[in-house]
């Protein structure tokens, strides 16, 4: 059954299916559908929840299906989340799928998460087999047109009225970044002195963070611009910045290298793949220069040190994540490398989940 992104949280609360699919591009608005289903799914039970990647070295098909058939120790209901970046499935997923939507338990909750999948896709065996079976949830981007309608609709969600003026500034402010969007809301709604926003509220808000903000950070990084990404890092520090936000927007941008250099191995030049994944033109010659200096290897070890300052963030993973945090930017800055005396900590290669 499809469902709308919009639809998903009013489904979850009629009914829990045994199978979701939710793929896209647009990192924000799968990262939200996925949690509305992990919450949806501890709400009913799953106390477990276990996860397969099949970027990850050594992975195989057949994982999933062992895992399925491996019992709880407990009994207990298990979420299985199967993490499919490139959105490609081939005729080995393609058969463990739909083994799997034949002899799962009931009392599991299988969700996978995806990036775009084609429209010929759309129409195999597997993904019929999981429409039929369960919900797919298809998220796509929100394009220039839209923007203003998904900030107006963002900004009602958590009690804001917008002029029409200050979203124009925003749309401007952010440039398709809808996480950057949806922070610099969050944001006007703790300065606001009313739930009304005008264009004067939102261009001094701008104002007071233009100089070292966290997008203008990365946007230095990825241009190869170490000493100032370096000097930004800082200032957000200094200024109550929190490691978490910081480390979402870093894995946004990873997981978007990621695709983008995929797009490239599979023959696509630099601009053609950049159209294809509609960056924003004025984003183009940014992100056209790190994937000129970085490779999938590359960007495979930062989303593992990635995983590092996530588990020092939280406590379970030593070292300290500012420290980890500014080798993100030393090799994003660079060519993927950072200093060796940091690099032991993550031989062990965790992945930012």
């Amino acid at each position: 059954m499809r469902v709308y992104p919009e639809r998903l949280q009013a489904s979850l609360n009629d009914k829990l299916f045994p199978v979701y699919l939710v793929s896209g591009d647009e990192t924000l608005l799968v990262q939200e559908a996925v949690d509305l289903i992990r919450s949806a799914a501890r709400n009913n039970g799953c106390t477990e929840r276990h996860v397969l990647d099949s970027g990850e070295s050594g992975f195989r098909w057949d994982d999933l299906t062992q895992d399925t058939n491996a019992l709880s120790l407990f009994a207990e209901r298990r979420l299985i989340e199967l993490k499919v970046a490139n959105g490609k499935f081939g005729s080995d997923g393609s058969k463990t799928l739909q083994e799997y939507l034949q002899n799962a338990s009931d009392e599991d909750v299988l969700l996978i998460v995806s990036g775009k999948i084609d429209r010929a896709s759309t129409n195999s065996k597997w993904y019929k087999a999981i429409d039929a079976a369960g919900v797919t949830v298809q998220i796509w981007p929100i394009g220039a047109d839209a923007l203003p309608r998904w900030l107006e609709d963002r900004a009602r969600s958590i009690g804001l009225q917008i002029s029409r003026e200050a979203v124009a500034i925003l749309c401007d402010r952010v440039e398709g970044n809808l996480l950057a969007a949806a922070q610099e809301l969050e944001k006007l709604r703790l300065v606001a002195d009313t739930a009304q926003v005008s264009a004067e509220l939102v261009i001094e808000s701008v104002a007071n963070n233009a100089r070292f903000n966290l997008f203008g950070m990365l946007d230095k990084a990825l241009a190869g611009r170490r000493t100032e990404s370096l000097r930004m890092l800082h200032s957000l520090r200094s200024e109550g910045a929190q490691p978490p936000a910081l480390l979402w927007a870093f894995v946004r941008e990873l997981r978007s290298l990621q695709s983008l250099l995929m797009a490239t191995q599979r023959g696509l030049s630099i601009p053609k793949a950049l159209n294809e994944a509609r960056v924003w033109k004025n984003r183009q010659p940014i992100l056209g220069a790190a994937l000129q200096r970085h490779t999938l290897a590359g960007i495979d070890s930062l989303l593992a040190l990635a995983g590092e300052v996530d588990g020092a963030t939280k406590g379970f993973r030593p070292g300290n994540a500012w420290d980890q945090l500014e080798n993100l930017v030393f090799a994003l800055a660079g060519d993927g490398t950072y200093p060796l005396a940091q690099q032991n900590s993550v031989a062990r290669r965790h992945r930012f989940i």
